[in-house]
């Protein structure tokens, strides 16, 4: 059972009866082995959401003939749906700019085999991180915003990450806003990280703000990227207590810290696929 192939299926459709008998029946009928299972149906979209993790067995057909054969159930149920290898390291690309704390934890992790992807580059309009970047043997672009041509820079980007062609694309405190043409792109493979207090406290020094109004929580979103800045899908979020003996520096330290815990959640949950989009929202599948 070891040996053979682990396939994660993914299933987005219309809420109705009869999904989970039929797409178990198919798998049963086609000798997998369902090793994981989830699913949900949201009552207020009508829409039905599953994840499962299942082995092909000695006398399972091909994956890509077990695809075809989905076929009839993925019609019948409308399903939008895809069966993808579990044993495949996703290629992540990293976009950053002058904070390093979240670029440097998924490096870490990456390094050390905790967080089971591929970093074919990292991109960024400074050179700052430059040195820990090619210190883990990564490709470093340096991509500068050119402000008497400030539309090249979002033009350079594009063209190369579709030379990439990266499975999955994390903003790691990357401090431009992507253009209208990248946010399609790279629609529901786009992770952004930031504070958690917007709409409140935009610009610079959001936990110096937050100190002067005495708030008593600070955290951290990971959401996917839209047009709507800062407003897409929500992938994880986590808060921390403090209280009036903080410091602004003390609530800035912390703040990255549940940053790069957040981040770090909402990127494997992602290479998991163990996130769905459903509509405004997501559903995740822990």
């Amino acid at each position: 059972m070891a040996d053979r192939q682990t396939i994660t299926l993914t299933i987005t459709c219309p809420d109705t009866v009869g999904i989970v008998a039929a797409v178990s029946g198919f798998l049963s009928e086609h000798d997998a082995f369902i090793t994981e299972a989830a699913q949900y149906g949201d009552p207020f979209s009508k829409r039905f959401f599953m994840r499962i993790v299942f082995t092909l067995g000695a006398l399972s057909p091909a994956k890509a003939e077990i695809e075809k054969r989905f076929m009839l159930i993925a019609q019948r149920f409308q399903m939008i749906w895809h069966m993808y290898d579990a044993t495949k390291r996703p290629r992540v690309v990293i976009l950053v700019s002058k904070f390093g704390h979240c670029l440097n934890d998924l490096l870490h992790r990456y390094q050390t085999g905790s967080l089971p992807i591929e970093i074919p580059a990292v991109i960024s309009n400074h050179t700052d991180m430059r040195s820990l970047v090619e210190w883990h043997g990564i490709r470093y672009h340096h991509l500068a915003v050119d402000k008497l041509d400030k539309a090249r820079q979002p033009r350079d980007l594009l063209a190369l990450l579709d030379e990439i062609d990266p499975d999955l694309v994390v903003l790691a405190r990357y401090m431009q806003i992507l253009t209208p043409q990248l946010c399609a792109l790279l629609s529901g493979r786009c992770i952004n990280i930031h504070h958690s207090f917007l709409p409140s406290f935009k610009g610079a020094k959001p936990y110096h703000q937050a100190h002067q109004r005495g708030v008593k929580l600070i955290g951290a979103t990971a959401h996917y990227v839209t047009t709507d800045l800062d407003e897409g899908p929500i992938i994880d979020q986590a808060v921390e207590r403090v209280d009036h003996t903080h410091a602004p520096d003390d609530l800035v330290a912390m703040g990255r810290d549940i940053e790069n815990v957040v981040l770090a959640r909402a990127v494997r949950y992602h290479i998991e696929h163990r996130v769905l989009i459903n509509g405004m929202k997501t559903v995740v599948f822990k």
